[in-house]
């Protein structure tokens, strides 16, 4: 066998090739992160005379500096692996008490690893296509967490220019609202604007939800307000909003790709009530291929929801606290995601509900019903059946 370990960067990326017995073929060589670069490195390759089958290739998960190197070594046909830096960062440590940490070091490192650890799986060009859903996944998941500091710069605002608003409508983060506050963004000016123009504007907003008696409503609200009348957050209330609809215009368009996406994968997973598109899709996405996990354990720790162990000697701790090691994304996915089934799939609720009369905290349930949502996705990932609850 053929053991070839590369250590990622931007610009180049460091080999290291060794045979059967970690005896090094090559000594450690750099090449740069371009064509010519591939080129080098499969030549390389290919004058050990290993056939492809006698091949493997590992590289760190570094994000997107190793996506282009990734896909070129699937489309050459090489087993390639890629392994989380924690793991080829505990592996150097481990095999030396000197701090020694440079390229080279790291890319003998990650080909020894293929050598002695047997619990490495491939990576799968599954999981290399599904590089797509997972990039518009944590886009979405990005632009959504940007427009939710928005809103809430929306709420300081108004609660600085009309904070009688809040109480004369469910949401201020409404259509009708917003538009009022795009071209009113102040109670001075609300109360200072024409009442046919308001009514106009709000019926239209609304789509003829808010008729005559909001705008009344509002604009008494307005005349009697003690919100200040300042030119420059009123400006900052105004753009703000803007912000909020050209992110809402583009969150819609993402979670429309990602649609056609799931359509096309046709995960089973989506049958589970309260688990549709959006969480889904990061699930998906972040652990990519099931099957180069064991058991549905590995993805909760994968995940980062896996609890930590301490024990020493007579000492073993009695408070494990969640480790929050792994993918951030696929951790916030399940857990919102445990969070939608609960409320909609009767096995789940009363499973939380289990918990709870446990005495644990919310949180804390949540999480014990996170694991068993794993392992129920894990399975219908496994088998392809539908959930039949």
């Amino acid at each position: 066998m053929i053991y070839v370990g590369i250590d990622v960067a931007k610009d180049k990326h460091d080999c290291s090739i060794l045979g059967t017995d970690a005896e090094e073929l090559y000594p450690v060589f750099t090449i740069t992160n371009n064509r010519e670069g591939f080129d080098e490195l499969f030549e390389a390759i290919a004058e050990t005379g290993a056939d492809i089958s006698e091949i493997k290739v590992g590289l760190e998960a570094t994000g997107h500096y190793s996506y282009n190197l990734l896909g070129s070594l699937l489309d050459a046909g090489l087993t390639t692996y890629v392994i989380n830096p924690l793991h080829t960062n505990l592996y150097r440590k481990g095999q030396s008490l000197r701090k020694t940490k440079t390229d080279k070091v790291d890319a003998r490192s990650i080909a020894m690893m293929l050598i002695t650890d047997r619990t490495l799986k491939p990576y799968s060009s599954t999981s290399y296509h599904n590089e797509e859903l997972k990039s518009l996944s944590r886009y979405r998941f990005e632009l959504v967490r940007r427009r939710a500091r928005l809103k809430t710069a929306v709420s300081r605002l108004i609660n600085i220019l009309f904070p009688e608003l809040e109480n004369l409508v469910p949401t201020i983060h409404m259509s009708s609202i917003y538009a009022l506050l795009i071209e009113m963004p102040g109670a001075s000016q609300i109360a200072a604007c024409h009442m046919t123009h308001l009514k106009h504007l709000l019926y239209t907003a609304s789509k003829g939800h808010y008729g005559d008696e909001m705008a009344d409503i509002i604009r008494e609200a307005a005349r009697s307000s003690i919100g200040s009348i300042t030119p420059a957050k009123s400006l900052e209330l105004k753009h703000t909003i803007k912000q909020i609809q050209a992110l809402d215009t583009d969150i819609a368009e993402i979670e429309s790709s990602i649609d056609v996406i799931m359509d096309s994968i046709g995960t089973p997973i989506t049958t589970i009530p309260g688990l549709k598109n959006r969480m889904g899709a990061m699930i998906i996405a972040e652990v990519g291929d099931f099957s180069r996990f064991d058991n549905a354990d590995k993805i909760l720790a994968y995940a980062g929801l896996s609890p930590s162990t301490y024990q020493s000697g007579q000492l073993e701790s009695s408070y494990s606290h969640m480790e929050k090691r792994g993918s951030r994304y696929l951790r916030y996915a399940i857990i919102n995601a445990t969070k939608f089934v609960c409320m909609y799939t009767p096995e789940f609720r009363n499973y939380l509900s289990k918990k709870r009369a446990e005495g644990k905290h919310y949180n804390v349930a949540i999480s014990h019903a996170a694991k068993k949502l794993v392992r129920t996705i894990y399975r219908m990932e496994m088998t392809g059946e539908a959930y039949r609850g």
